[in-house]
């Protein structure tokens, strides 16, 4: 594995130059090959989505309510990952063709787009993984890094990261009204308002259209559409949050303290997205079926470049990664999901003093979060609660395959 080392201005800069060739020659290089592959995308998801729905009409009959939760699962992943996600990201706005403009499409999915279109093209990709400036990490209920302020909330997290998994559309949906902070009052309630409503709105469509209009269209066969529809919605939750956990979540993946953000040249700003950022080995399905996000690195490093492009480019980036030394995060499904598993397990719990320590390449963390960990431990009582569960972290520690460990 390539490991970070420390590299001169004139070094970063020249990483930044070599980045920036690769993205403009495939910008120069979209054309016609481009629109037909989203079109066949688009027409993919209507065809399997009339057919997934057709099939489920026929009821409880075991070969086509499986064929047709399967079909309508397919088309609800596809429309969310490789059409909708990449299609708002303005990967096709050289086109200038309204249905697949990233200012104006609205996908299948509970989230508001427009919603979706701050946290995530905005406030996301622009501050990957800076502690407090990327909503992102954890989606406020579940914390991933040792500099994250831990409190006994978390002590829960890995039955709210199933919760979250499960509901995954509706999770992303809610986390931007900021509820904690409104009933804190640290936001306003009139910024909340506008937000509710038009989540609610959202929510409402998606939730009528699967669960009332077209159970009901089917009649007798009411209770077989409602079940393929919730399964579809429960497959295509549980696929988007494995995929998305670990593009930021893994092992290897860094945090950064706000200060990071301070003079950022265009090259530490590629640095940044390759330490927050990891990849998922696979085949050309395996990474159509992820929206091409098996390719995170390429995607926050070129995030309005078609994301079928990503396959092709990563091997030019993960050259000029070893080029210079920088540590380009890859591997398996498994592995990478074992490791993000590992961490919600993991930072459940009260730091440890070993947690104060950055790995190399990792930006140190936060004064105030290093004080915490290796501050001795007040006697209080709690303290017997603490032990026990140090004790089955070791515990989980001691079940992780040993590559796993020492990743993180």
């Amino acid at each position: 594995m390539t490991t970070n080392h420390p590299l001169s201005d004139e070094e970063i800069n020249a990483f930044g130059a070599e980045l920036d060739a690769l993205r403009n020659r495939v910008r120069a290089d979209l054309g016609e090959k481009d629109a037909r592959y989203i079109r066949r995308v688009r027409s993919s998801v209507r065809l399997s989505e009339a057919a997934g729905r057709g099939l489920l009409f026929a009821g409880f009959f075991p070969p086509t309510w499986v064929g047709g939760t399967l079909l309508l699962s397919f088309s609800k992943i596809v429309e969310n990952m490789e059409l909708g996600h990449n299609v708002m990201h303005g990967q096709y706005d050289w086109m200038n063709d309204p249905e697949f403009h990233g200012n104006t499409y609205e996908w299948n999915n509970a989230c508001p787009s427009d919603a979706w279109r701050h946290t995530h093209n905005y406030l996301h990709h622009t501050y990957t993984n800076v502690l407090g400036r990327d909503h992102d990490l954890g989606y406020g209920v579940v914390r991933l890094f040792p500099e994250q302020r831990w409190t006994r909330f978390y002590l829960g997290q890995p039955l709210w990261a199933t919760i979250q998994a499960l509901t995954f559309q509706h999770a992303i949906a809610v986390y931007d009204l900021q509820v904690p902070r409104v009933l804190k009052g640290k936001v306003p309630v009139s910024e909340l308002l506008p937000k509710l409503k038009q989540v609610a709105g959202k929510v409402g469509q998606t939730s009528l259209r699967d669960y009332v209009v077209f159970p009901a269209l089917a009649g007798p066969n009411f209770l077989g559409v409602l079940a393929g529809n919730g399964v579809a919605n429960v497959v295509r939750n549980l696929w988007t949050f494995g995929i998305i956990f670990c593009g930021h979540f893994t092992g290897d993946a860094e945090v950064y303290p706000p200060s990071v953000l301070e003079n950022e040249s265009r090259g530490h700003w590629y640095l940044r997205q390759l330490g927050g950022s990891g990849n998922l080995s696979g085949g050309p399905w395996f990474h159509f079926m992820s929206g091409n996000l098996s390719h995170q690195i390429e995607h926050h490093l070129f995030p309005d470049i078609p994301a079928h492009r990503y396959a092709e480019m990563a091997v030019e980036v993960k050259a000029i990664c070893e080029k210079y030394g920088v540590h380009y995060n890859v591997g398996p499904f498994h592995r990478q999901f074992g490791s993000v598993v590992k961490r919600i397990f993991r930072h459940a719990l009260p730091n440890r003093p070993e947690d104060a320590q950055p790995a190399a390449g990792v930006a140190a963390p936060p004064a105030a979060a290093a004080a915490r960990a290796t501050a001795p431990r007040q006697a209080s009582p709690a303290q017997k609660l603490d032990d026990t569960l140090r004790r089955l972290q070791q515990w989980l520690d001691s079940t992780q395959p040993a590559d796993a460990s020492a990743a993180a």
